[in-house]
């Protein structure tokens, strides 16, 4: 099964917030087609190598419901992904968000906030 899912990626700095956007594969845990959002890589480098990096967490939305979870950065390579272990908790999250009744039927809940790992 090839299934790759949208998801915002978040490289926390200590004074700012580094935002992107990915595909993860849930067969391997890679995050492929990182696209950063107001941030030349070229010119600052991988967030993952700034010497505030704090650490990247990663989100799957659904509607108005989201899953949240850790982001492995390879700084040596450049890439992204979840370990098998978050990999296989996601998967159960995710088929939750994605089975759960429509999101205008549920009661209005915050957003919680990013946890730091």
């Amino acid at each position: 099964m090839d299934l790759k899912l949208p998801i915002r990626i978040f490289d926390e700095l200590s004074e700012s917030v580094v935002e992107s956007t990915g595909l993860l594969d849930l067969a391997s845990g890679e995050i492929r087609s990182v696209q950063y959002e107001d941030y030349d890589l070229d010119a600052l480098g991988l967030p993952a190598e700034d010497e505030s990096y704090e650490f990247t967490s990663g989100l799957l939305t659904n509607g108005t419901r989201d899953v949240e979870f850790r982001v492995d950065v390879d700084v040596m390579s450049g890439h992204y992904s979840v370990t098998a272990s978050e990999l296989l908790e996601l998967k159960g999250r995710a088929a939750k968000l994605f089975t759960a009744a429509p999101a205008d039927a549920a009661p209005d809940v915050p957003l919680r906030k990013r946890r730091r790992n």
